[in-house]
């Protein structure tokens, strides 16, 4: 399984439209730094993780994903991901102990997004289905971000084996 985390901030991901030619739509944006954090999991054959958090990302909430993970997937697992100093924290090291060998690491190599077809599922999210999205909120982003999700995961069967292909794995 690849794993990575990406954070969604409620300012639009601009793209083209199908408005008439001279008739630009205007986007207001709300500017914060306020954002969601949200880290997944993919495999070869289509299947898919997410867990959605307020706050960004650490090395306890990774831990627990990891345990997430194992609970759902119930079978030996490997995971690859790059080499976040989150990855490598005494929360997750806990994790792995208890695991008992269920659970293996491998990092991606540095600077090496393209190998990681998981950077492709937050490509998708923001670029295609939160394209042009405004948010006055961030409960309403959150919302945006469910509703992006539910979409992406009715096409996750053959969205994610094409990232897969893309990376070249």
């Amino acid at each position: 399984m690849l794993v990575d985390e990406s954070g969604f901030y409620p300012l639009p991901a601009v793209t083209l439209t199908w408005a008439p030619r001279g008739q630009t739509p205007i986007l207001t944006e709300w500017q914060t730094r306020d954002h969601l954090s949200v880290i997944s999991g993919i495999t070869r054959d289509g299947r898919c993780a997410l867990r959605t958090y307020d706050t960004t990302i650490n090395g306890e909430l990774a831990a627990r994903f990891l345990k997430h993970l194992q609970h759902t997937l119930d079978e030996r697992l490997l995971v690859i991901w790059d080499g976040s100093p989150i990855h490598r924290c005494r929360a997750v090291k806990d994790v792995l102990e208890q695991a008992q060998g269920q659970i293996w690491l491998e990092r991606l190599p540095s600077y090496a997004p393209d190998l990681n077809p998981d950077e492709a599922v937050w490509q998708h999210l923001k670029n295609v289905q939160l394209a042009n999205v405004c948010s006055p909120n961030l409960d309403t982003h959150r919302q945006e971000l469910r509703n992006a999700i539910r979409r992406f995961k009715r096409r996750q069967a053959h969205l994610i084996p094409a990232f897969f292909n893309n990376a070249g794995l």
